[in-house]
This record gives structure tokens, C-alpha cells and sequence, in this order.
């Protein structure tokens, strides 16, 4: 199956989300399991800018793969496990 840049990479960041902890930096007002990450967190994992990065977890939370999370003036992100396996048991099924 191909798949394009874009794909490869919020499927990256969804694997990442899976285990926050070994991926990113702790951070002191948010835990990283419970809260999630931010899009400057998730930017420099990628090397891309805080855009870039803002606009791929954007597409995932809408498509409701990621739950977002407002604490102090940002946004976290993290993965919504029901969510996920719901899409994944529609694909088991052939869609």
C-alpha cells in the first residue's frame, strides 16, 4: 500500500502518543500520559515548525484519534484508545 509523506506522519505521531513518555520531554504543569503533549513538543520530534505541527494534530483530533486538552494557555494532545479501535476494527472489516 502507498502511502504519502503526510499519512506516514500523523501515523508517526500517533504511534508516539502511545507512549508519550520515552518520546518527549516531561513537562511541569502537565503529565504526559494523563494530559498529553503539545504542538511544540510534537514539532520538534518531527523538525518541522509549530504550524506544520498544529495542522496534522488538528486533522487527527477532528477525525477523533486524539483528544485535546487546554491547560493554562495550551493545547494537549493525546490519543483517544476507543477511538482508534473503532477505526481499526472498520478497517478489519474491509470498510
Amino acid at each position: 500500500m502507498l502511502r504519502n509523506s503526510r499519512s506516514v506522519t500523523r501515523l508517526d505521531i500517533l504511534d508516539w502518543l502511545k507512549d508519550p513518555a520515552a518520546r518527549f520531554p516531561s513537562r511541569r504543569h502537565a503529565d504526559l500520559t494523563e494530559d498529553g503533549v503539545t504542538v511544540r513538543a510534537v514539532a520538534a520530534g518531527l523538525g518541522v515548525s509549530r504550524r506544520v505541527a498544529g495542522s496534522h494534530l488538528v486533522v487527527l483530533a477532528r477525525l477523533g484519534m486524539l483528544r485535546t486538552r487546554r491547560i493554562r494557555h495550551r493545547t494537549y494532545y493525546r490519543r483517544d484508545e476507543v477511538r482508534i479501535a473503532e477505526v481499526a476494527r472498520m478497517f478489519e472489516k474491509g470498510w
